[in-house]
C-alpha cells in the first residue's frame, strides 16, 4: 500500500489569480526517499502542507490526499501527529519550550505517553543525535543548527512512519547542513522512514534520493531517478538544471561520455578517466588582492561587542575596508558573529569599542534620515520582519509614490505576478524577493545583506546575481553574509572567513575557496587534484574543454 496517495489535487490561495496546485497526482512509496524540486513558487511547499491538515492552507482546494489509503480528512489529529512529522524552513518558528530536554518531551507529552515510555525515548534520541552535552541548555543558547537538529530529535522522538522536510538546511552554515542531511539519510536508510524533501541545495541530497520530482507552476512536469532528472532537465534545457548538483553540470556541460556522475566522488572519478595523464592546462590564474583600499565605502576598525554586559564578547576586534562598488561576501558557522557585524554598521548593535566609518564619516554623525535615506540599508535574514501590509503592492507603495520607480524594482525583482498577495501567502523565495524589491526603493548606496539566496532557487539566483551586478555598476556596495558558498565563489569581488568573533582572514573567491579543504565548492573538491583553483562550475567546464581542445 502506498504511503501518500495524492488524487487531481488542486489548490488557490484566496487572494491569488491562478492555482498554486494544479492537478497533482503522485504516489509515494513505504519507505522511499523523494526529494521534491523547483523554482520558488512552484508550489513545493503547498503541495507539502497538504499532506498534514493541521498546516494545510486557508484557500480553494480539490482532490484528496490518501494516507495509508485513507482520506486525509478522516485520519484523526493524535494520528497524524504521530505518523507524520514536520521540519520546516525556520527552526524558531517550531520551538515551543525554553530547555533542550523539554522540547525533546513535548511531542510525547502531548501523545499522552507515559513517564517510563517518555525518559527511555528523549534519552534514546539524545544519544542518536548527539544532543547530551546541551541536554539541559536553554533553546536560546543554541545555533540555527543545533535547532533544527533539535526539531528533528524532538519530532523523531514520536517515531513518525513519514518524515517531511521543507528546505531544513536554508538557514544552516554548510558543514552544519551537510551534517543534518546526512542524518535524514541515515534516518531514512536505518529507520525506513519514509522520507520527502524540499531542498535547493541538492548536492548532499540529490544522489542518495530514491526519486527526484520537479515541479513549475503547480504541476509535476518529471519524476523519475536523480540520474534520470538531471538527462531530462538538460535534454529539455530546462531552467531547473541550473539546480542540478555540480559534478551533473560539469559532465553535460564539457560534453561527458557514460554514465553521468551524481557526486564529488564520481564526478572526481569520471575527471580521473577524462584525464589519464595530468592535462597542459594546469588551472586558472590566482588573481592578487588589492591590499591598499583608497576612498572606502565602509570602514570596521577594531569592533567589539556583546549583548549583555557580564555575557561574552560576540564580536573581538572586527577590522575591514570595503572598496566602493565592491561585492564583499562573510562566510563562516551559524553563531561566529557575522550578522551582528551587520547589525553593527547600521547601528542596531552598538559596538563598545571601536569605529564604523560610512563614506569616511564616523556612524554616529549620521542622523536616521540621513542614514537610511538614501545611504544604507539592510535586507534582513526574515524578510517576514518587513512586512507590515496586506498586499505586496501596498508594501511598495508605502515606501514611494513613484510610480515608475515600482515598476522599475517590480521588473527588477520579478515580483508583477505578487503584487496582490499577501506577503505570508508567499513562498521563501517570494518573500526575500519581495522584501528585496522593498529595500531596493529606499535606493541606498551601500546594501547589506543577511543571507540573501535563503529559499531561494537557483533560476532567481542567477536573476539576483544580475540585480547585484547592476547595483555594482552603478556605484552601490554591497555587504553578503552568506552560507551559500558557490553563490559567494562566483559572485563576490572579496570573501572574508568569520570565526571566533573575529575576520581571520580575506581574499579574492578563487584564491579564498581554491584554498579551503571543508569551506570549498563541490567544484573545487571534485577537481582540484586535476585543475588549479577552479571554484565553479562553469571553471571546470571551460578547463575540460580547453584541455579536450588541447
Amino acid at each position: 500500500m502506498a504511503h501518500f496517495q495524492i488524487e487531481d489535487l488542486t489548490f488557490a490561495y484566496p487572494t491569488a489569480k491562478g492555482r498554486s496546485l494544479d492537478g497533482v497526482n503522485l504516489t509515494i512509496d513505504r519507505g522511499e526517499y523523494v526529494v521534491l524540486c523547483g523554482k520558488s513558487g512552484s508550489g513545493k511547499t503547498t503541495l507539502l502542507r497538504h499532506l498534514k491538515t493541521v498546516l494545510t492552507p486557508h484557500g480553494k482546494r480539490g482532490g484528496r490526499v490518501l494516507f495509508n489509503g485513507v482520506d486525509m480528512e478522516q485520519v484523526s489529529q493524535r494520528d497524524q501527529a504521530a505518523k507524520i512529522g514536520y521540519v520546516m524552513q525556520d527552526p524558531d518558528n517550531q520551538i515551543v519550550t525554553d530547555k533542550v530536554w523539554h522540547e525533546l518531551a513535548f511531542g510525547l507529552e502531548s501523545l499522552g505517553c507515559d513517564q517510563k515510555t517518555m525518559r527511555a525515548r528523549v534519552a534514546e534520541m539524545a544519544c542518536y543525535f548527539g544532543i547530551q552535552d546541551w541536554f539541559h541548555r536553554d533553546v536560546a543558547t543554541l545555533s540555527g543548527g543545533q535547532k533544527q537538529l533539535l526539531n528533528l530529535a524532538s519530532i523523531m522522538a514520536m517515531q513518525p512512519e513519514t518524515l517531511i522536510l521543507d528546505e531544513p538546511t536554508s538557514q544552516l552554515d554548510p558543514i552544519a547542513a551537510s551534517d543534518f542531511l546526512n542524518t535524514v539519510r541515515k534516518i531514512n536508510v536505518e529507520l525506513g522512514t519514509t522520507v520527502i524533501i524540499t531542498e535547493h541545495r541538492l548536492e548532499d541530497i540529490f544522489p542518495y534520493a530514491d526519486r527526484a520530482i520537479v515541479m513549475d507552476g503547480g504541476q509535476v512536469i518529471a519524476d523519475d531517478t536523480p540520474r534520470g532528472i538531471g538527462k531530462a532537465l538538460h535534454e529539455r534545457k530546462n531552467d531547473m538544471f541550473a539546480a542540478m548538483p555540480t559534478p551533473v553540470r560539469v559532465f553535460y556541460g564539457a560534453n561527458g561520455q557514460g554514465e553521468c556522475p551524481l557526486t564529488v566522488r564520481e564526478g572526481r572519478n569520471w575527471l580521473n578517466r577524462c584525464f589519464p595523464a595530468p592535462p597542459q592546462i594546469h588551472g586558472l590564474p590566482a588573481e592578487p588582492l588589492e591590499e591598499e583600499v583608497t576612498n572606502p565605502a565602509l570602514s570596521l576598525k577594531e569592533l567589539w561587542f556583546r549583548y549583555e554586559k557580564e555575557s561574552p564578547d560576540v564580536l573581538r576586534g572586527v577590522s575591514a575596508q570595503v572598496p566602493t562598488g565592491s561585492l564583499w561576501a562573510i562566510v563562516g558557522g551559524n553563531g561566529a558573529g557575522k550578522s551582528t557585524t551587520l547589525k553593527a554598521i547600521c547601528g542596531i548593535c552598538r559596538p563598545y569599542r571601536g569605529k564604523v566609518k560610512i563614506f569616511g564619516k564616523p556612524l554616529e554623525k549620521y542622523k536616521a534620515k540621513e542614514l537610511f535615506g538614501g545611504c544604507l540599508a539592510m535586507l534582513p535574514q526574515d524578510p517576514k520582519s518587513l512586512f507590515v501590509k496586506k498586499t505586496v503592492r501596498e508594501e511598495l507603495a508605502e515606501m514611494t509614490d513613484d510610480r515608475q520607480k515600482i515598476d522599475e524594482v517590480t521588473a527588477l525583482c520579478q515580483i508583477g505576478t505578487l503584487l496582490d498577495s499577501h506577503p505570508y501567502d508567499l513562498s521563501g523565495g517570494e518573500q526575500q524577493r519581495s522584501a528585496l524589491a522593498k529595500v531596493l526603493l529606499t535606493q541606498p548606496r551601500i546594501l547589506l545583506l543577511d543571507e540573501p539566496t535563503k529559499g531561494i532557487d537557483s533560476f532567481f539566483k542567477e536573476k539576483l546575481a544580475d540585480i547585484l551586478c547592476k547595483l555594482k555598476d552603478q556605484g552601490v556596495t554591497i555587504v553578503m553574509v552568506s552560507h551559500d558558498v558557490e553563490f559567494c565563489a562566483k559572485y563576490a569581488d572579496r570573501v572574508s572567513m568569520f570565526f571566533d568573533g573575529q575576520l581571520l582572514t580575506t581574499d579574492t573567491p578563487r584564491r579564498f575557496f581554491g584554498g579551503n579543504s571543508f569551506y570549498t565548492t563541490a567544484a573545487g573538491r571534485m577537481s582540484r587534484h586535476v585543475f588549479d583553483l577552479a571554484v565553479t562550475a562553469e571553471d571546470v567546464v571551460g578547463l575540460c574543454r580547453q584541455a579536450q581542445e588541447g
